[in-house]
């Protein structure tokens, strides 16, 4: 079709009614020449041009004689989504250790808590600690000790303050790391969790001493308070003489007190000692009774001494093994856990470090028996960005909770509260029954929750920040790291096909008759347990 192509000049200098006209004439020019190209909208025909079959073949033009009425298209957005089969999500970038595939994206995944808190992006984390949570052999602990391990190379040290099932000592091991047994029949450490710790940098004399008088106030009464849980809780009185015997532990030891010189301080207290008053005697029985179990009971020769042990700042990796003393009670286990993760955060709270830290809590919830552990674990996570550690919070379950004080009790609502405020999240494969937490809980979505409960072993659902993540942690791990971190050996090894028969007692005869077992419990396959089945 014929073009009309005008050009205009304009002069030099024109008067303002001049360039009004030079306007409109501009204005009637294009007017005409978009009416050229216009399309009848009633007819749906495109103009009228010469020629029997329209405004030309050869241009590709033709009469359009049919009005076309395609329906929209209509689908579910999960059937929607396959239309657009190349839009992913670009990950969490490459800053920090390789942990796993994305997924979603079909990109490697890295992981770096402190990285990502300094991230200025949409995708910047909100915090560095992360909450891990999954049931048995769903591959959480072989991640969680992949991601330690692979952060070595990037200088941040790992601490696992309580390893209750030893399975972190061979890791240390095999790193060189450092590893403080307590409880074992060769062993004779010691741990004092009133140990005072290095001296803070950048804060003042006085703000020091709060600091230091507030953490040995609050494992006193954690220890205390969770060995009287299910009685009354300790009153104003009480407080007052504990309080006062630390008081005089720290004066006659010249600020180097135990958990024994606050028991002696109970038992035996100096009248004379400034702030003495004579009803404390009384007010301070029960939780003489509770130090006693460290001094002279089934807890003795553990943390009532000062500490025979120094934490390695330079090593990568330093456990506390406390597998020994898990088999003695559940209680036991819960006055160690508070004592050793009270004397790994003294020694660790030092800024001048400049030290990034992995602070690896195993049944956490044992962080948590009583409500001044609670508000003493709350502050702590608080506290974690400024000390450069990530505190990594495992659990098996959400109702692991359910074993922190009673029904609607403050204790335990104060419990689901620190677990929901964890920003990150490494949510493993689920049992059917914890739906319901996962949703009323965690606030996740009813389509990740359902996600949880079939996920592999290896697989997990990571919320970072505000994005969620889909990964197979497995999917990059190498020999070395499948054999170190495996949990399964006695497992495996008491399933083994060459484990001998059982024999008659005091007979070499076999318990089993073997061509019994041969028939109801073929072994040679498919084929072999088809015979048998025609046969009989």
């Amino acid at each position: 079709m014929a073009q009309q192509v005008v050009n205009v000049t304009p002069p030099g200098k024109l008067t303002r009614r001049q360039r009004k006209e030079l306007r409109q004439q501009i204005n009637r020019l294009r007017q005409q020449h978009d009416g050229q190209n216009t399309v009848d909208r009633d007819s749906r025909f495109p103009a009228a041009a010469a020629g029997p079959l329209g405004p030309g073949i050869s241009t590709g033009e033709y009469w359009n004689w049919m009005q076309l009425a395609q329906p929209p298209h209509q689908a579910t957005s999960h059937n929607l989504a396959g239309i657009y089969p190349f839009v992913a999500d670009d990950g969490l970038g490459h800053e920090g250790p390789l942990l796993g595939v994305d997924l979603n994206a079909d990109v490697l995944w890295h992981f770096s808590p402190w990285d990502l808190y300094m991230n200025t992006t949409a995708k910047a984390a909100l915090s560095t600690n992360i909450l891990v949570i999954g049931a048995y052999r769903s591959g959480k602990s072989g991640t969680i000790k992949q991601l330690c391990t692979r952060s070595l190379a990037f200088g941040h040290q790992v601490v696992v303050p309580s390893d209750s099932k030893g399975e972190w000592v061979i890791v240390a091991e095999a790193v060189g790391g450092q590893v403080i047994a307590i409880g074992g029949e060769n062993t004779t450490a010691r741990l004092n969790p009133l140990d005072r710790g290095p001296r803070q940098t950048g804060v003042s004399d006085d703000v020091d001493e709060i600091m230091v008088r507030d953490r040995r106030r609050a494992t006193l009464t954690s220890v205390i308070e969770a060995t009287i849980q299910g009685q009354a809780k300790l009153s104003p009185m009480e407080h007052t003489a504990i309080n006062w015997a630390l008081e005089h532990a720290i004066t006659v030891t010249h600020d180097r007190p135990t958990i024994t010189h606050v028991w002696q301080a109970l038992v035996s207290p100096d009248q004379s000692a400034p702030g003495y008053r004579p009803e404390m005697a009384s007010n301070g029985e029960r939780a003489r009774h509770v130090l006693e179990r460290f001094v002279a009971g089934d807890l003795q020769g553990l943390f009532e001494g000062e500490s025979t042990v120094a934490f390695d700042p330079d090593a990568p990796m330093v456990v506390v093994d406390t597998s020994a003393l898990f088999d003695r009670s559940e209680l036991a286990a819960q006055l160690t856990q508070i004592c050793t993760s009270s004397w790994i955060q003294a020694v660790i709270s030092d800024r001048s470090a400049k030290r990034t830290r992995y602070l690896v809590r195993e049944e956490s919830w044992r962080d948590m028996a009583t409500e001044q552990a609670l508000r003493t674990y709350q502050q702590w996570l608080k506290l974690s960005r400024h000390y450069g550690v990530s505190n990594i919070v495992i659990l098996h379950k959400m109702s692991d909770f359910d074993a922190v004080g009673e029904e609607g009790s403050k204790e335990r609502t104060l419990a689901y509260s620190i677990a929901g405020d964890m920003e990150n999240k490494f949510i493993f494969r689920q049992n059917t029954q914890e739906e319901h937490n996962l949703t009323a809980r965690l606030k996740l979505s009813p389509a990740h929750a359902r996600l949880a409960l079939t996920l592999q072993s290896g697989v997990f659902l990571a919320y970072v920040g505000r994005f969620s993540y889909i990964v197979d942690a497995f999917a990059t791990s190498t020999q070395w790291e499948r054999d170190l971190f495996s949990t399964d050996k006695a497992v495996e090894a008491g399933s083994a096909s060459d484990q001998p028969v059982p024999a008659l007692p005091d007979s070499d005869e076999p318990l089993f008759d073997e061509s019994t077992l041969n028939r109801l419990w073929p072994t040679g396959g498919p084929q072999l347990i088809q015979q048998i089945g025609h046969r009989e």
